[in-house]
Parts: structure tokens; sequence; C-alpha cells
């Protein structure tokens, strides 16, 4: 069966389709366009309605246009609410239920979890990467199939204001908040207390009786709670405290797995994760629980996370054969901010290695004026997790740069480019490097380059 018709469509979009055709998909980048396609061109740096034409040529079954294209298309006045009336159509044809997942930390890799419960348990339908932004919902939810029986939506911001319309859009049953910290907080005059106030708008869409998943270990839960309720919710919590729904009781690593202990709505629980990094004890908890709200069973859901592994970027390990010099890369290179990187100090100081424990740092952007104290501030934690070597990249990295003994310094550069071969050359055998920063500040290419030493002549 096909996703969308022609006439679909234009009867949705209000819109005027000049040919008949169907679609199995939809797509906003012509560089992705698979065969079958609906691609919509937006307005953006470049404007959509250049790439048509490419995208027919690739395979696209039609397009979502507001100026004239050559081929198939449905003409509309604008095309980004025309995804929009596309998406809301989509989730009010289909009898799915839906739940969505914000927070400052781990939401993609937590709704990523859920999904993996969801597909298991039935038709299921996902965001992909992360798309969780005014494009990114919308058009995960003009890909949701109509036989479609749970979906997960990721929903992030930068702003006050963006997460209420696309929870309104979703109508989530069920919500989760990871947590709350000092995530974008140069956008928010209130500083963190802003942040909390924009993640609670994910109640605002939430459904008539729905659940909301907090973090009671969070120093936001009680605030965040009463705005559940508010809403009308039932609040389910995740963390250390006796009270919560599913309670953290222990996390042992051994090799690439960890096991996790817990007590969940009374009952003990041990269950197996690919996951070592010792936030992944919440982590797990707070998908278990969504998971729950989206009625699927226990067995299904616990065999759903024995089986997720770390995603590119969020945790993913690789043993790197550099000639003569074996050593194991963690990859964490797609995000950083204070909270994500005093757990990825705690998972590495917890680790027991061969040789050294490494870290390789880019700026955490978006801080603002407390930004360099922030940064400083990690010399205390990266002690506290007995870390052997800091490398660090980037003006604000300066600031715990200067902060370090000078026994732990391994090097500093301008760039991320021009550290990733000082990392390199002083990698001993059996050394744990893990790599983290912000997706701005070019974490990944330090990452990517430690990764590409693997087998012979591998080097710089």
């Amino acid at each position: 069966m096909s996703l969308w018709t022609a006439a679909e469509i234009a009867a949705t979009t209000g819109g005027t389709a000049t040919a008949d055709f169907t679609v199995d998909g939809v797509s906003i980048d012509s560089r992705s366009v698979e065969r079958g396609d609906l691609f919509v061109a937006l307005a953006g740096v470049r404007d959509g309605h250049e790439f048509a034409a490419q995208a027919i040529a690739d395979g696209a079954a039609g397009l979502l246009a507001s100026k004239r294209v050559d081929g198939p298309s449905v003409q509309v006045a604008e095309t980004l609410q025309a995804l929009e009336a596309l998406g809301i159509a989509a989730r009010d044809r289909s009898s799915a239920r839906r739940c969505a997942v914000t927070g400052s930390v781990g939401k993609t890799s937590v709704t990523q979890a859920i999904a993996a419960g969801l597909a298991l348990a039935g038709a299921s339908h996902t965001s992909v990467k992360s798309y969780n932004n005014h494009i990114g919902v919308p058009l995960t939810l003009a890909r949701m199939p109509k036989a479609t029986q749970r979906a997960v939506f990721e929903i992030g911001m930068n702003h006050a204001d963006e997460i209420t319309p696309l929870s309104r859009m979703v109508r989530p049953h069920a919500v989760a908040i990871t947590t709350v910290g000092p995530v974008h907080i140069e956008n928010f005059p209130d500083g963190e207390t802003g942040v909390a106030r924009a993640k609670a708008e994910i109640f605002d869409g939430l459904e008539p009786g729905g659940v909301a998943v907090l973090n009671a270990d969070n120093r936001w839960f009680d605030f965040l709670a009463d705005r559940a309720r508010a809403a009308g919710a039932k609040v389910l919590s995740f963390g250390s405290g006796e009270a919560c729904a599913a309670r953290l009781t222990g996390f042992e690593v051994d090799g690439g797995r960890a096991t996790v202990s817990a007590v969940v709505h009374g009952q003990p629980l041990s269950y197996d994760l690919l996951q070592t990094g010792h936030h992944w004890g919440l982590n797990s908890l707070c998908a278990l629980l969504m998971l729950e709200a989206m009625e699927v069973d226990r067995a299904t859901a616990l065999e759903a996370l024995s089986r997720f592994e770390p995603l590119a970027g969020r945790g993913a390990e690789k043993l790197v054969h550099k000639p003569g010099v074996p050593f194991t890369l963690i990859d964490e290179s797609y995000n950083a901010n204070p909270i994500s990187m005093i757990a990825g100090f705690r998972t590495l100081g917890a680790r027991k290695v061969e040789g050294r424990r490494i870290v390789a740092l880019t700026d955490m952007l978006e801080l603002g004026p407390d930004g360099p104290a922030m940064h400083a501030a990690l010399a205390g934690p990266i002690e506290d997790a007995e870390i052997d070597l800091v490398f660090v990249a980037g003006p604000l990295m300066k600031s715990l740069w200067e902060a370090l003994p000078t026994t732990r310094r391994g090097g500093y550069a301008e760039t991320a480019a021009a550290l990733a071969p000082l990392v390199a050359t002083a990698i001993e055998p059996g050394d744990v490097v893990m790599v983290k920063g912000s997706n701005g500040s070019r974490a990944g290419l330090i990452a990517q380059a430690l990764a590409a030493l693997d087998g012979p002549g591998g080097g710089f």
C-alpha cells in the first residue's frame, strides 16, 4: 500500500495536483531521495525548488512545491505549512499510540532504545537521525504509515516556545524528559530555569490521561512533575530514590556489556545491556517505563534493550589495531554539555583498563557567558575519575587546560583537526581513549582520525 496518493496530498494540503502519482516515502533532501519518494521543496539556505529536477531524475515519484517545477507535483502556497498539514493528517488517519522524548541529555539514544522495543512489539514508526525540530517532527509524522500501531518521536529545542507546537502536532499518549541541565542556556536569560520551563512544554500536547516519565534524580523533578500533573498526566519516575516507580540499585560493567539491577513497581529486576556508559542505568529505566506506557510487555522491552547497540558518536566503541599499538576508542563525539561530560568521565573512570585512561575534548557550545568557567570546572570530575591524560581543543577548552595539573596535560590545539595527531602519537598499547565535544566544535574529526589508524599502514 502506498504512503500517499497525489489526490490525498492535494486534499490534505489544500494544493492542486498536476498529475496522478503515488509515493512510498517523503524526503526533504535531494541527496537522499529514494525511488518512489515525495520530494518536498523547502526554502532554506538553498531553495529546494532548485533541486526538484534532480530529485525526479533520482527516482522521486512526485514533488510538493510552491513554484512551477518540471515533473508531477502538488502545488501549494507554502511547502513547510503543507508538510505540517501532511504530518497532522498522517497522525489523524492512524490509530497509532504515540510517545515523545525530550531532555537536555540522552534524548536521541533513549528515543532509539524505545524504538527498538516498539519494533519488536509490532508495526512501528520512529524518527530517523535527530529529526527533532520544526522540520524533522512534521517530516517524521508525514512518513508514518496508516497501519502503524506505535510510534516514538524525538522533540528538541534551542529556544523557548519551540516544543509546544511540536508536542501539539504529535499529540503523544506518553512523554519522557530524560533530564534538564545547562544546555543552550545562552538562549535563556534566566538560565537553566528557562531550559526547564521550555522542556515542560512537552506536556502541552499530551493526550488527556497521558503518562509523563520523569527523572527523579534531576533537581527539576518537582517542577516538572507539577507541570505534568497540571496537564492531567500520570507521573512515573525513574532514579535512585525509593519512591521511584523504577529505581536503579546497581550498574556493573564487564567487558562490552553492563548488568542493570533495579526495582520496578516494587519488583526486583536484573537485565543486561550492550551499553557501558553509567548513565545507561537511568536511560534504560526511562525506556522501560515508556515502553510500559506504550503497552509493550516487559519481556519484549527487555529483549530489545539487551540487543540495543550504542549509536554512532554516542558511546560506540572500537578496538583500533594501530600497528603495534592496539587501543580502545570510545566515540562520544556527537555532542557534549557539562552533564554528559561528567557522565562520560565517570564511566571511563569506573572502567578496568590495561593502559591509561585518555580523553580528547573539544568545546561545549551554547553555554553563554559562564562557558569558560563551566569548562574549567571539568577539572574536578576528571581528577575524581582518575583520568590519566587530557587533550583539549578550542578557545573554551583553553580554560580547562589552564585548570589541569601539568601531570594530566596531554596537549592543546586551537582546532580539533590540529589536536588529532597529538592524540594519535601519544597513544600506547592498551589505552582507552574517549573523544567528546559539541558537534559544532568538530570532535568527530578526532574520532574519525583515530578510527582510521586501524590496520596496516594506519597513521598520520
